[in-house]
């Protein structure tokens, strides 16, 4: 489990297809590096991976059909910026929200704007994705958000579209202020909103207000 606190970033070197799974090679510091262990898991901007090939200041991870599908890295080039965090111990606080690493789908960035931009260096930013319609059941003002694996808070939400408030560390320390609008960004919605939303469409299936099928066509 992580917690959406990015610990510190790392470069894509590249990405092979190979005749299975697609690998990706990361450049990352060796404070994380050397705490790794192959097999230990690792969240790349949001995604859940199984580190490989760890050496100094440099990892290996394979993603899977599910992964290519899902989410943004096996279209990320060489020199592209990612955000990485470590698995959260037990017993540690717990600083952002749940995360599990199980990224839903990609959005879209429409802008990231400062609010002062005299000063962008010390200004608060004000981010807007454009998220699947399918994932908006899950996403509600003033609650919780994983974007390209950063636990955010939503500000707000107009039909399709997210809009979240992003603090000057926030924007200096994560793969933000690399990213122009028109990029593909990961998106993790809060696992308890899927579990709610899940029991409530179960709760009227079983009353038989909402049909086998309806929830079906709902992706249940």
């Amino acid at each position: 489990m992580f917690t959406g606190l990015i610990e510190t970033l790392g470069t894509i070197q590249s990405v092979t297809p190979t005749e299975g799974a697609t690998r990706i090679t990361l450049q990352a510091p060796v404070s994380l590096t050397s705490r790794l262990k192959e097999g230990d898991s690792v969240a790349v901007s949001g995604v859940c991976l199984t580190a490989l090939d760890i050496a100094e200041g440099i990892f290996s991870a394979d993603l899977a059909t599910e992964t290519i599908a899902r989410t943004s890295l096996s279209r990320l080039a060489p020199g592209h910026i990612v955000n990485l965090e470590l698995p959260t111990p037990a017993g540690t606080p717990l600083g952002g929200h749940i995360v599990q690493g199980h990224v839903d789908a990609t959005g879209t960035l429409l802008e990231l704007t400062p609010l002062h931009p005299a000063t962008p260096e010390h200004s608060d930013w004000q981010l807007r994705i454009r998220v699947p319609v399918a994932l908006t059941r899950f996403i509600v003002e003033k609650g919780s958000i994983t974007i390209e694996g950063i636990s955010l808070t939503v500000a707000g939400l107009e039909v399709d579209v997210v809009t979240v408030a992003i603090i000057p560390h926030t924007y200096g320390a994560t793969n933000l202020h690399a990213l122009k609008a028109g990029a593909e960004v990961n998106l993790e919605t809060d696992v308890l909103a899927r579990y709610a939303e899940q029991m409530r469409l179960q709760s009227l299936a079983a009353t038989g207000t909402l049909t086998e099928a309806g929830l079906i066509a709902r992706g249940y």
